[in-house]
């Protein structure tokens, strides 16, 4: 008989103790704050992905024995896709590849999290009855999105002046205010 996990609640300790792993393809909708990173692509758009992205993901549990301690137990997830974000170049649409791979090693509690923080290579979680793998999923690649997603060489050419003629134009027109001055200065008092 097949288990069936709720990713929703997943109960970390019994699916280390049984080395379980899991692996999917998942809409992008099932993540509310990833899709924020999304840009919305229209028909003049350079994307021409027409579905929506999906993450692909795995998840798997791992119990590890360490002398004179008990058992660690070890979550390790990855994460991928490819997410359609605004350059920040030409503005235009950029898709980027959005992965993630990570181990999580959990601990019993706060303090030791915290204690035990800086010595750890690792990522420390605290031990919960039930965890959100799909929050999780969603964090860590929020955290691996690009803070400045742009085209290695975008499609369209970039202006890179800021002039405007009607500006200059303004300024042209405005009169100079040290030549106010020196008018004043030649007055007799």
């Amino acid at each position: 008989m097949e288990k069936i996990f709720d990713l929703n609640r997943l109960n970390v300790k019994a699916f280390a103790r049984e080395h379980l792993s899991l692996q999917g393809l998942q809409g992008l909708s099932q993540f509310a704050r990833l899709i924020d990173l999304e840009v919305k692509t229209g028909p003049d758009s350079h994307n021409t992905a027409t579905e929506s992205p999906s993450v692909n993901w795995a998840v798997q549990g791992e119990l590890v024995s360490v002398s004179g301690s008990e058992d660690q137990i070890w979550l390790h997830l990855k994460a991928e896709l490819h997410l359609p974000m605004q350059c920040q170049r030409c503005m235009g649409a950029v898709t980027v590849k959005v992965s993630s791979d990570q181990s999580f090693r959990f601990v019993p509690d706060e303090a030791t999290a915290e204690a035990e923080d800086d010595a750890s290579e690792e990522d420390l979680l605290v031990l919960t009855p039930e965890l959100n793998v799909w929050e999780l999923i969603e964090d860590e690649l929020i955290m691996s999105a690009p803070l400045v997603p742009k085209h290695e060489v975008c499609p369209t050419l970039v202006p890179m002046s800021a002039v405007d003629a009607a500006f200059e134009d303004a300024l042209d027109a405005r009169p100079n205010p040290f030549a106010a001055l020196a008018q004043l200065k030649k007055k007799p008092n």
